[in-house]
């Protein structure tokens, strides 16, 4: 299994853990032993708390790393306490997978992003911006003689879940009903961002409508 995790310190009193370029830290505080469960060997520790904290300098990060950032510490806000799902040591292996396979998908997204800030020209895709967890993707083409704006709302469960839309209409008759046709062929799953991207330029942006 892929792990997202670094560890830092494993002592007595604790062990601390970074994830996604040390911007992402865990602390987990162990209490006494607990009895007949072991845990590598060793007699297993209670936790007493997991305390996540975040090292992203906001001010100086491009939009696409803060976007990562709120997506984790909002999955990891959604689970409610830890603590009450990793009670003791056997329980940590599990917690450090489900951050980090939401860490992967997040890490993901962020390429996928900074991918279309790059290269959005390639699909008539004129700006890329970012605002909290919206993204806005305003095309442009003169020979569909279309211009809109596609905001789509992320989250953590980013690539499962279908994402929620608007379209604002600039030029030419592109608007919902037309991008929620190319959309509904679009299965989520890896690379969605980019894939939605891609079906856009080809369905609708290759010629008059």
């Amino acid at each position: 299994s892929f792990t997202e995790w670094e560890l830092m310190e494993w002592s007595e009193q604790q062990a601390v853990f970074n994830f996604l370029y040390d911007s992402v830290t865990l602390t987990v505080v162990f209490g006494p032993p607990v009895d007949g469960e072991f845990f590598a060997a060793h007699p297993s520790r209670s936790i007493i708390s997991l305390d996540f904290e975040s090292f992203l300098d906001e001010e100086q990060a491009p939009p696409s790393s803060c976007l990562v950032q709120k997506l984790i510490f909002q999955f990891i806000e959604s689970r409610g306490s830890w603590q009450e799902k990793c009670p003791t040591l056997r329980y940590l292996p599990q917690a450090l997978f489900d951050i980090s396979l939401v860490v992967n998908r997040c890490k993901i997204l962020g390429e996928e992003l900074e991918f279309l800030q790059r290269w959005g020209a390639k699909f008539h895709l004129l700006e890329t911006d970012i605002k909290g967890t919206e993204v806005k993707l305003l095309f442009s083409s003169s020979v569909a003689f279309a211009k809109f704006e596609l905001t789509l709302a992320l989250s953590h469960d980013y690539p499962s879940a279908v994402l929620p839309f608007r379209v604002q209409t600039h030029i030419g008759n592109i608007g919902e009903k037309e991008i929620a046709a190319v959309l509904s062929r679009v299965p989520a799953g890896h690379h969605y961002l980019q894939r939605t991207v891609t079906s856009i330029h080809q369905n609708l942006l290759q010629g008059p409508r």
